[in-house]
């Protein structure tokens, strides 16, 4: 077979299994097909199918083939990181800065504590820590892997709930918007290179002048020019950030960051994000599940995984209560809220492909992340939905915070 039929061989298993498991299987209300595709980019990897087939796995994930998906899930995850960056609303989160910045904060804080502890834990054994990693910036990196809040999958989750739009939905968009620009803060710290340290300055430098006037052109632009400025502001921002060592991902999420959704429209933005998920991610997913690896042996990889989870979402609750004491929230607030800021999804993929690309991390941490991302997102909905069900009548999901 030429290289083309079988990259196609390879797109047709990454778009009909998963769609058939989570058709046929329904498995829609705990695990939404985003997951069900995360999920399957890891059976399709060297770690499951891989082991089972080998000659076949090596077969259809060629070098060739391998190169290819990688370049489409490239474009892809920028795309996606660029959205999320638009997504942000800093102007509300300034609005309700007290409670957006105590909330976000000992939501962020507690599970990045408890992260960097089990990262301690994880150091006591050989083959966890990546080649390139300092002890700090390892701890730091899981840490604030345990951290992560998805904000594209926590606004599909909560459109599934029905409460996105309401109080409560717009409250907790809050949080996780600043969560995310602490993550990314904290992203371009771990990847400090003093080597590159005059690069990095630079490309600080450049970027925010540079966003002064990208800003006043796209003002300027017709709707229809904006987009394709966009897209050529997105590649200028990955470049420079990539050239400068902080990843095309921290590119990326700046490049969205400075972009107002007024500029596109909501509902536009909302069909891209949609068919970037429909046709770009999946791809992602499955060039993500061809990095997992079990070499330490897969109970060792479970058993951290369980770690990282445990942390993970432990964390997220301690930080949800403790801002509720402090907040004075209503019964039961602090619960779904906790729970649905613990949504990893695929920002926490990202974020750990970045970490081994730097090599802070091995494989083997890698696939722990991972797999702790598609339990975390796959918890959310089963334990958030009675939950809702039970404070409903009381008016709780209807109110917003003072």
């Amino acid at each position: 077979m030429s290289t083309s039929e079988i990259f196609l061989l390879a797109m047709l298993l990454i778009f009909a299994a998963p769609y058939v498991l989570w058709r046929f299987c329904k498995t829609d209300y705990f695990a939404p097909l985003v997951v069900v595709q995360i999920v399957m980019g890891i059976v399709l990897g060297p770690g499951a199918l891989g082991a089972v087939f080998p000659e076949y796995h090596k077969f259809v994930f060629n070098p060739d083939v391998t190169k290819t998906l990688n370049g489409v899930a490239m474009w892809g995850v920028m795309l996606f990181v660029m959205l999320a960056g638009v997504e942000l609303d800093l102007k509300k989160v300034w609005q309700y800065r007290r409670e957006s910045a105590t909330t976000a904060g000992l939501s962020l804080g507690v599970p990045l504590l408890f992260g960097c502890g089990a990262a301690l834990l994880l150091m006591a054994y050989p083959g966890w820590k990546g080649a390139r990693a300092a002890d700090w910036q390892f701890m730091l990196g899981t840490g604030m892997a345990c951290a992560v809040t998805a904000l594209p999958v926590l606004v599909l989750l909560m459109e599934k709930l029905e409460i996105l739009r309401q109080p409560m939905g717009q409250r907790i968009m809050r949080y996780a918007s600043l969560d995310d620009v602490a993550i990314w803060a904290v992203l371009a710290v771990i990847l400090l290179d003093w080597e590159r340290m005059g690069r990095q300055l630079g490309f600080i430098v450049t970027f925010g002048v540079l966003t002064l006037l990208f800003r006043r052109l796209m003002a300027r632009l017709a709707k229809s020019d904006r987009w394709y400025v966009a897209i050529v502001w997105l590649i200028a921002c990955g470049l420079g950030a990539d050239w400068a060592g902080l990843h095309f991902m921290v590119g990326a999420f700046l490049a969205g960051v400075v972009m107002d959704v007024e500029w596109f429209g909501q509902e536009e933005l909302d069909t891209l994000f949609r068919n970037v998920l429909l046709v770009l991610m999946p791809v992602f997913f499955l060039s993500t599940g061809l990095r997992t690896k079990w070499d330490l042996g897969g109970y060792s990889v479970f058993f951290a995984a369980g770690l990282l989870l445990l942390a993970s979402v432990g964390g997220k609750l301690a930080g949800a209560h403790l801002a509720g004491r402090m907040l004075k929230w209503q019964r039961g607030e602090a619960s779904i809220i906790g729970w649905l800021l613990q949504t990893k999804g695929l920002i926490e993929i990202v974020f750990a492909n970045i970490l081994l690309d730097k090599a802070i991390i091995t494989s083997e941490t890698f696939t722990a992340l991972l797999l702790m991302a598609a339990a975390s997102t796959m918890l959310t909905i089963p334990v958030v939905h009675p939950k809702m069900h039970r404070v409903q009548n009381r008016g709780l999901v209807g109110q917003a915070s003072s």
